[in-house]
């Protein structure tokens, strides 16, 4: 009986998800990539951390230093312009998917999707 117990707890247990709802679109955590309109669009590493980080905390602003943090968890510095480099192809990458104005820049503050 322990056996089994012990096997159904693990069973039960919530897989993480693979796919985070944006609304119009879908963020595909497994293929990093975004889906949209039948159409798959492929993320970098960033990207798929910031927009499914900016998602996950979606209707509040996400400053820039915990963006660079969950991004670059290391000591070594990281350019403030890093962050601002990676968000501008994030945006150039949305819109060429028809998703233009999807990151809203919150100024002196960080950023903020709806």
């Amino acid at each position: 009986m322990a056996h089994i117990s012990s096997v159904l707890k693990r069973s039960s247990k919530e897989k993480p998800a693979d796919k985070i709802d944006c609304g119009k679109f879908s963020i595909n955590l497994l293929r990093s990539s975004i889906e949209y309109n039948g159409k798959e669009f492929e993320l970098t590493k960033n990207e798929l951390k910031i927009l499914s980080l900016l998602f996950e905390n979606r209707g509040t602003i996400v400053s820039r230093d915990d963006l660079m943090s969950q991004l670059w968890s290391s000591n070594m510095f990281i350019d403030d312009n890093t962050l601002t480099v990676n968000i501008n192809r994030l945006r150039n990458k949305l819109e060429e998917a028809g998703l233009g104005q999807v990151i809203e820049t919150k100024r002196g503050r960080g950023y903020l999707v709806r």
